[in-house]
């Protein structure tokens, strides 16, 4: 979060990263809210903005991690775990050049077109707002959106830190009031899972949760869908009630060759 990305002045923006993750001495948190302050502004509409000058990649890396911009926000779908950034970071410049305001409906993002407007949805309460994704990050391996303290506090997830999301981008000449709402189902007992493989065969399916076994031996399962007329086997590892868990597992996929997954909820 708060981290200018590589563009073409690749020397002082990497001298920005340095710095700004360097920084680890303020805790970050949330602010302590005067009497008749307000914490809740109305949503942004989104609007056509062209992109923003800086932080649009098409590559950049931080902690040694290389992420590409995608080209387009179109279509973007995503569940995963959310978390939230404060006041350590209050004011500083994002990654696109503004200033971030804990205040406002900003979020960060890793990959997505800087702005992308986005509709967030907590899915374990239902809840749904809109943020600007205006900043990179968070640069954390279980985490696939950063939210403002405010938007955290209308996802309701600022006491438990993380929670539970869809990440759904929003064209950008589509406004509040002509957007489709789509069924959300909510995840009422807040389990989740890590997709670590998806296989057309089941036999390879099988080989992964064995060699997953020694990594988490009664959470490795096989389950199948049917897209599209074919079958096919997912290997998931869970279920999970909270990141810190989750964390965990994530970070020690890589010493089982495992460098892609992603968060699901069934």
């Amino acid at each position: 979060m708060n981290h200018r990305p590589i563009s073409h002045i690749y020397y002082i923006a990497l001298l920005f990263l340095v710095t700004s993750c360097g920084n680890q001495t303020m805790k970050d948190g949330a602010p302590i809210l005067r009497s008749g302050s307000s914490a809740h502004p109305n949503d942004p509409i989104p609007k056509n903005e062209p992109r923003s000058r800086y932080g649009n990649g098409p590559y950049y890396t931080v902690f040694g991690k290389t992420y590409k911009v995608l080209e387009s926000s179109y279509g973007y779908q995503q569940s995963g775990v959310a978390s939230w950034y404060g006041t350590k970071f209050h004011g500083r410049r994002t990654s696109s050049g503004e200033p971030y305001d804990m205040y406002a409906m900003t979020a960060a993002h890793k990959t997505l077109p800087l702005p992308t407007y986005a509709e967030v949805t907590n899915l374990n309460n239902g809840r749904s707002i809109i943020v600007k994704i205006n900043d990179r990050g968070p640069f954390h391996e279980n985490r696939i959106i950063d939210l403002s303290y405010t938007a955290a506090i209308k996802l309701d997830i600022v006491k438990k830190g993380t929670g539970l999301v869809e990440v759904k981008a929003i064209s950008s000449n589509v406004n509040q009031e002509n957007l489709v709402e789509d069924e959300i189902i909510t995840n009422k007992n807040n389990s989740f899972y890590i997709q670590v493989g998806t296989f057309g065969e089941l036999q390879n399916a099988k080989v992964l949760k064995r060699k997953l076994e020694p990594l988490a031996e009664n959470l490795v399962e096989i389950s199948n869908i049917v897209i599209s007329g074919e079958t096919l086997y997912r290997v998931t590892i869970g279920p999970f009630k909270d990141s810190k868990a989750s964390d965990r597992i994530v970070s020690k996929l890589s010493n089982f060759d495992i460098f892609e997954y992603r968060i699901v909820t069934n």
